[in-house]
């Protein structure tokens, strides 16, 4: 549309539109198939890059997977209309971050949510305690409504240690669970995860995941990557074109690196 601004002639161009997710996608550079990028808020957010479909003189190879594992099938980007769709798998946990407040405000295990990595750091491990924050119900890849949250395994021993600590622990066995779904679908077992979000400055939490899924974890060192992958996409839009994926893509990108420290065994 075209406005007047100070007597001059304004154009107003939406260059592209994404959705949160999708533009954390673009923001943790994971533009090729097979990578995947989880962000930890209040939920946690998966999704995993199932390709391009690509067109030959003889077929059309459509990368659009369907689950057969409980999850959802979705576009992650078309970067213009002259361009074909990228195809993604995705995955919500429900509860995540939102347990961790369950903790602090109704609870009162913690004063401040910054509390939990210490008081969690405390014990080695749960102590066989488990937590299952299904407050809401339980999302992908098992979708039960009528699922309930339960704290067992609790013992004379148990401590809010243990409870905090398995708080935490929950959040990666429903990532691992839907990072399961996942390779599953596409046949091609994932080799690091990609992650964003105010939880992942919770150094044990991201530790703790890449001990769960066996594969590295890399956080980027900006907790909030949605707003840059929407100025990516949209700077390389067309009859914009300010910003070069591609060349991008090539560069490596700042980010701390959790390996596993556990082995199958």
């Amino acid at each position: 549309c075209l406005c007047a601004l100070g007597g001059l002639s304004v154009i107003n161009i939406v260059a592209q539109i994404l959705g949160n997710q999708q533009a954390s996608l673009v923001g943790e550079m994971c533009l090729e198939k097979g990578q995947a990028k989880n962000t930890y808020r209040d939920g946690c957010f998966l999704i995993y890059n199932t390709g391009t479909t690509r067109v030959t003189p003889y077929d059309v190879c459509c990368q659009r997977v369907q689950s057969t594992h409980g999850l959802a099938t979705t576009i992650a980007f078309q970067m213009g209309p002259s361009s074909r769709p990228t195809y993604a798998l995705e995955g919500s946990v429900a509860v995540a971050g939102a347990a961790v407040k369950w903790l602090k405000n109704k609870m009162r295990l913690v004063n401040r949510v910054s509390e939990v990595e210490d008081e969690a750091a405390a014990v080695n491990t749960t102590g066989d305690v488990y937590f299952v924050p299904a407050f809401s119900g339980l999302y992908a890849p098992y979708w039960r409504k009528d699922a309930r949250g339960i704290i067992c395994g609790l013992t004379q021993f148990t401590t809010k240690n243990h409870i905090i600590r398995a708080a935490l622990e929950a959040v990666c066995f429903q990532t691992r669970d839907i990072l399961e779904a996942m390779n599953k679908d596409c046949g091609i077992p994932l080799s690091k995860l990609q992650v964003d979000g105010k939880m992942t400055t919770n150094n044990l939490l991201m530790q703790m995941q890449a001990d769960l899924c066996g594969i590295p974890v890399e956080r980027s060192t900006m907790t909030d990557v949605r707003a840059l992958g929407a100025a990516m996409v949209a700077g390389r839009a067309e009859g914009v074109a300010v910003w070069n994926l591609e060349e991008q893509a090539k560069q490596a990108i700042e980010s701390d690196v959790f390996l596993p420290t556990t082995t199958d065994e």
